[in-house]
């Protein structure tokens, strides 16, 4: 568990137990092992503070626009993340869920996705994608259907009464700029904890039940969490699993919403028309964020690269002070540079196939900054100076300085991560 989370009601942080080592292994050890014998945990541990955090988006009046945050107890957190890693060893998640499981990453996702449009765009065939949008997805949970995912999944029954005796009388307090309320009971039945750290694996095992039926091989199913994506060759049958997944959804306690679900086509023809979702038009777009990153039914990424230049100079202006400081060696600013700026430019490019007037961005912005940094202000550059910085990013390592280390990577040396899920990607495709 990372240091510098903000505490519970029992202001116990993390750093309590990691300074005292061993002997706080051994506490731990025995009282983990008490709770897990007796199904009950101690009575401070139900209590939280509930935090509302704005959105970014929409009315900061509307109540909708917030998302509830849970401030638990870092040593119920402890014991949260000791059940996960038991579930974990019972619980199999389908192949279609790249979120909330190891080795997997919003990366893939978003490669798979790019690789299936650009195979479809090159043969020009239509390709139909839906992106699917749950309403409150973590407060929508029904507690009984997460008690029957569990067990269908195959977790132990003792470790079901686990999990439920830690939603049973938990008490509150709503934290706001004004102040705070008095503690209540929290009485619903349905819904996981906000700010959890087992909360997500249990959603991921039921969204992996509630999907079961309806769910197609990857790269036609692809969820992360609950940011589900649905294609097909036709529309009718993009049509069609979309109605397949609101059913299987929405009788078990979800919902899909009607205003966020949107529709994209990929070699669009005319008069294609749009999909429907219980008679209503689902928003047609040219463009979709998915998980983060800009995806165009065209195939540009011009966007994307926008983004990563904009990135990119938001981490040099954290670290500006460093790397514009005479006083310090060229050495450290190369390993400031490299940690900072350049992870951020370089971050999920190797989902994006780069044109040479991209790559020329990329590699302009990345010389402005290092011409800021070595204080290569004047029009007329030294020859040196100037053969040096006018060396291709794409092709060579950033050696502009004497003491900057020339790291490994470059624009068109970036590797795709390679797993099974992506080569099955490239297979399903061919």
């Amino acid at each position: 568990m990372k240091s510098g989370k903000a505490v519970g009601p029992d202001n116990i942080p993390v750093e309590v137990w990691k300074c005292l080592g061993e002997a706080a292994v051994e506490f731990l050890t025995s009282l983990f092992n008490r709770v897990l014998e007796s199904e009950r945990m101690p009575e401070e541990w139900r209590r939280s503070v509930l935090v509302p955090i704005f959105k970014n988006k929409g009315d900061v009046q509307s109540c909708s626009n917030y998302r509830g945050i849970k401030l638990m107890s870092h040593t119920m957190k402890l014991w949260e993340r000791v059940v996960e890693a038991r579930l974990r060893k019972v619980v199999e998640i389908c192949e279609q869920q790249y979120g909330l499981i190891p080795r997997k990453s919003t990366t893939d996702a978003i490669f798979a996705l790019r690789i299936l449009m650009e195979k479809y765009r090159d043969g020009q065939r239509e390709l139909h994608c839906v992106f699917v949008d749950l309403e409150k997805a973590y407060d929508r949970v029904p507690r009984e259907e997460l008690w029957y995912c569990m067990r269908k999944s195959g977790v132990a029954e003792k470790y079901v009464r686990v999990v439920q005796d830690m939603y049973e009388r938990s008490r509150t307090v709503v934290r706001c700029a004004v102040g705070q309320t008095e503690e209540f009971n929290v009485e619903v039945e349905v819904g996981l904890h906000q700010g959890s750290a087992l909360s997500p694996f249990l959603f991921a095992i039921v969204m992996d039940q509630l999907s079961e039926e309806v769910r197609q091989e990857s790269p036609w199913t692809m969820m992360f969490a609950d940011d589900i994506v649905i294609c097909s060759e036709s529309r009718e049958q993009v049509e069609e699993n979309l109605e397949r997944w609101r059913f299987a959804l929405e009788r078990r306690g979800m919902k899909v919403s009607r205003s966020k679900t949107e529709y994209m086509c990929v070699n669009e023809r005319e008069g294609s028309g749009t999909v429907r979702l219980q008679g209503e038009e689902v928003k047609k777009v040219q463009e979709f964020k998915y998980l983060g990153s800009p995806v165009q039914s065209n195939g540009e990424c011009g966007k994307e690269v926008k983004k990563r230049v904009q990135a990119g100079w938001n981490g040099w202006r954290k670290v500006w002070g460093v790397l514009c400081d005479r006083k310090i060696s060229a050495r450290i600013k190369g390993k400031v540079y490299r940690t900072v700026v350049r992870a951020a430019m370089l971050y999920g490019l190797e989902t994006v196939s780069l044109r040479k007037r991209q790559e020329s961005e990329l590699e302009v912005a990345e010389l402005k900054m290092l011409r800021f940094s070595c204080f290569l202000f004047q029009k007329k550059v030294p020859i040196s100076w100037l053969f040096i910085l006018k060396l291709p990013l794409g092709k060579t390592d950033l050696a502009f300085y004497p003491g900057f280390i020339p790291t490994k990577h470059s624009w068109d040396s970036l590797q795709i991560h390679q797993d099974p899920d992506q080569d099955k990607v490239l297979t399903e495709i061919e």
